[in-house]
């Protein structure tokens, strides 16, 4: 059996089997993303570990910001006592990652806690810890931050570092003098969004007058760092719902061609899947957009925000669809559409999907957005189905169709088209399109439409084009 290692450099011990770092016999606070990167650090200290491999290796499971792998080395560098400038622990090595390059690293059996070190080490670690008086620094502190805040993009590093250290010295008297100063949205929206990388830093409400600009601020703030990664992912459910609707509607096809006494033709697969692609693809891409945009936005109430997205965004594209669909065969057919009305179905198949994929993707620790692969990514998929399938039974109760039920009512209305979809009811002993059929055909569309759309939501970037979407920083 392999004895667990720890590893020892200057006064801190790091213990992987503890999880534990330790300076001078004291544990010290870090996240467990930012402990995982310094044991990747640690481990592979006689190498130039890359971005890339950072990435693949500390947040495997979740897609981050370049930004978020500059602010955990930030915040390593200070719990270390350590300089970018002149670096003891942890080099940047230029356009490629980061390396562990203290020396005389030590490793050990993992047996225990760490002996206490000596009395004079004891004090000359304490010594070198910096002391400043902890009003001065909070008032110089609020007033850096609202100076960097005001400076734009590019102080943004430095006003997210001032941020983290009014976190350390203690949230609620930070927010408490950043009140008095005037037009500090920016600085707020900043202490908002910097909380999750700091261990026992308190709530940052965002409320009295400058709440609501502070709120556009961290959107916008949000978005700037995760842009990309919401576009990658809603193109990402366009597509995927594109194929799932597709293969959906194909299987319609055949199906209904199976039934005895149809009178469906072999184009019937063709017409049916092409109904199915392009149904697939706009409500995933409504659906899919305003999931993405919610998991990059929120983080405290992220379980309410991708079911409210994902509802809001489903009724839009729903109701657009609908109207879209019912001017069309007014325009060049001449029939009226009277079945549904779209935004009802999109509300909650959106919120269905949303809820669900909440459910099944927790929220990220440190930020991000979700990316489980494997099984835990066909989990993801069953559940967000699921989901999908039984909001799907819902509308069916309460008579409302999905795409089978337009592509029936659509033939009916045109007199006995090719694609009336009654005899589906023969497979089920049911006389007809019923709302047993019907119910059925629209919880295998929506478990078949939840499932394409987590698969293309939690979609991670190919690791060709990586640093294209992180680009490279000089922390």
């Amino acid at each position: 059996m392999t004895t667990p290692i720890r590893y020892r450099f200057a006064e801190f011990v790091l213990s992987p089997r503890q999880r534990v770092l330790w300076r001078g016999g004291v544990p010290v606070a870090l996240i467990p993303k930012y402990f995982d990167l310094l044991h990747l650090l640690v481990r592979r200290r006689h190498e130039a570990v890359s971005k890339q491999a950072i990435f693949t290796e500390v947040w495997s499971d979740v897609i981050v910001s370049d930004g978020a792998l500059s602010q955990a080395i930030r915040i390593l560098r200070r719990t270390l006592d350590d300089d970018a400038r002149e670096p003891r622990f942890i080099r940047t090595v230029p356009r490629h990652g980061y390396q562990f390059v203290w020396s005389a690293l030590e490793e050990q059996a993992d047996d225990g806690p760490p002996a206490a070190p000596p009395a004079d080490a004891a004090k000359s670690a304490a010594a070198e810890t910096p002391h400043e008086p902890a009003t001065s620094s909070l008032d110089s502190l609020v007033d850096d931050l609202l100076r960097l805040a005001a400076a734009g993009p590019a102080s943004r590093d430095d006003a997210r570092d001032v941020a983290e250290r009014l976190h350390g010295l203690g949230t609620a008297d930070a927010l408490a003098r950043l009140a008095t100063r005037p037009h500090h949205a920016r600085a707020l929206a900043l202490m908002r969004d910097s909380r999750w990388q700091v261990p026992g830093a308190g709530e940052v409400p965002l409320a009295g007058p400058q709440g609501i600009a502070a709120a556009l601020e961290l959107i916008r703030l949000r978005l700037s760092d995760m842009g990309r990664t919401v576009a990658s992912r809603w193109a990402g459910a366009a597509g995927a719902g594109a194929i799932g609707g597709a293969w959906a509607g194909a299987c319609g096809g055949v199906a209904l061609l199976l039934a005895p006494a149809s009178t469906a033709r072999p184009e019937s697969i063709v017409a049916l899947g092409s109904v199915g692609f392009t149904a697939g693809a706009i409500g995933a891409a409504g659906i899919g957009a305003g999931l993405a945009a919610a998991e990059a936005l929120a983080r405290s109430r992220r379980r309410l925000a991708l079911t409210l997205c994902g509802a809001a965004a489903g009724a839009i594209v729903g109701a657009l669809a609908y109207l879209l669909l019912r001017s069309l065969l007014d325009t060049f057919l001449g029939l009226e559409l009277v079945t549904g009305g779209g935004a009802v179905e999109g509300l909650v198949i959106g919120a269905a999907a949303g809820l669900s994929y909440a459910l099944a993707t927790p929220l990220p620790p440190g930020g991000g957005v979700a990316a489980p692969a494997g099984r835990r990514r066909l989990r993801v998929m069953a559940v967000v189905g699921l989901g999908c399938a039984l909001g799907a039974m819902a509308l069916g109760a309460l008579g409302l169709p999905l795409v089978g039920g337009y592509v029936h009512a659509v033939a009916q209305a045109a007199s006995g088209g090719q694609l009336l979809l009654a005899p589906l009811g023969s497979f089920i002993g049911e006389p007809g399109f019923g709302p047993l059929t019907q119910t059925l055909l629209g919880a295998f569309e929506g478990a078949v439409f939840g499932g394409a759309l987590a698969y293309g939501l939690t979609r991670r970037p190919a690791a060709s084009n990586a640093n294209d979407q992180r680009p490279t920083t000089s922390d």
